[in-house]
């Protein structure tokens, strides 16, 4: 079943530009609270056999990050081209996979925070 965690988008107006677009595309949402972000991936989506983690001792983090599980081609491509049309940039974007589902928040925030800086110091 198609569904999007979302973390730390505290700006209401952007987080609820982002939660209209998840519901006209028919896909439910999560917003994962800090408290959670030790969590492996496929518990916080609800997938069964995955079991909840004890807290971790890294502080929990606070950039904006949209992970994105079993979307639709129509909905993959209707959420970016949305975000897109309404100017929400969110650099942390991932989909789940066989590889990071079983990865915690912080750890999927550090690869994608590696990726990202990798990809801008290029583009300079």
């Amino acid at each position: 079943m198609a569904r999007v965690l979302l973390y730390n988008l505290r700006e209401e107006n952007r987080r609820k530009k982002v939660k209209a677009l998840l519901f006209q595309l028919a896909v439910p949402s999560r917003e994962v609270p800090p408290a959670e972000q030790d969590h492996p991936l496929g518990y916080l989506l609800g997938l069964p056999g995955y079991e909840p983690a004890g807290a971790g001792e890294e502080a929990p983090f606070s950039e904006e990050m949209l992970v994105m599980h079993a979307l639709s081609p129509r909905q993959f491509n209707g959420l970016l081209d949305g975000m897109k049309r309404a100017g929400i940039y969110l650099p942390l974007k991932a989909v789940v996979t066989p590889q990071n589902i079983t990865w915690t928040s912080r750890r999927l925030r550090r690869e994608l925070q590696a990726e990202h800086e990798a990809m801008t110091a290029r583009e300079k």
